[in-house]
């Protein structure tokens, strides 16, 4: 660990270096707040490529599911941000006349081939997935059986389901009186052959 002399040297350090990077004319050029701003398609190109870089190396990061929760949060939460900047910039560059990123662009998806949990446009990489919480918030819920009342039965029920409009088409009441007439044939015949036996 370094004393705070050589801290505030080093710091003295720094400072200097920028400071005459800065009278050279050699200034790091910093990203635009908006992409709207930027008028360069080059400048897009490059912007876009630097957000890229920041987002693989914070998604190698978040694979580490021994850093802490809040620190995954953190990771997860500026994953979502700096993805949700970089369709800002896919969207200036398709203005400014440059590919069509967004067609592009594969699907996000797990290692299993399934899309990555989240809805809304926020979704969870690496070790996140796995926090208090988020499991549960993706699992799909087990579906509850309503019960059915009699009133949902008693929907269903039509006066078919009481024999009332059976006879309307006049080809029962044929086949009734056929069936009847054998029905009392067969009983008298039963009842005959009881008295015989006694």
């Amino acid at each position: 660990m370094a004393r705070n002399e050589e801290k505030a040297q080093l710091m003295l350090n720094k400072w200097v270096t920028m400071k005459e990077q800065f009278n050279a004319g050699e200034v790091a050029e910093r990203r635009p707040f908006l992409a709207t701003d930027c008028k360069n398609l080059a400048d897009a190109e490059k912007w876009r490529m630097q957000i890229v870089r920041e987002v693989t190396k914070k998604v190698a990061e978040i694979q580490n599911a021994g850093l802490g929760e809040h620190k995954l949060r953190d990771l997860n939460d500026a994953i979502n941000k700096l993805l949700r900047e970089k369709g800002h910039w896919q969207s200036q560059i398709r203005k400014l006349g440059g590919p069509d990123y967004n067609a592009l662009e594969p699907k996000a998806l797990d290692a299993e081939g399934r899309p990555l949990p989240g809805g809304g446009g926020y979704r969870y990489f690496g070790a996140a997935r796995d926090l208090p919480g988020v499991k549960e918030l993706f699992e799909a819920p087990a579906p509850v059986q309503k019960r059915r009342t009699r009133k949902d039965m008693m929907k269903r029920v039509t006066p078919d389901y009481y024999g009332f409009r059976d006879d309307d088409d006049g080809k029962l009441a044929p086949l009734e009186a056929a069936a009847e007439a054998s029905a009392a044939g067969d009983a008298e015949a039963a009842e005959r052959a009881q008295r015989d036996k006694r």
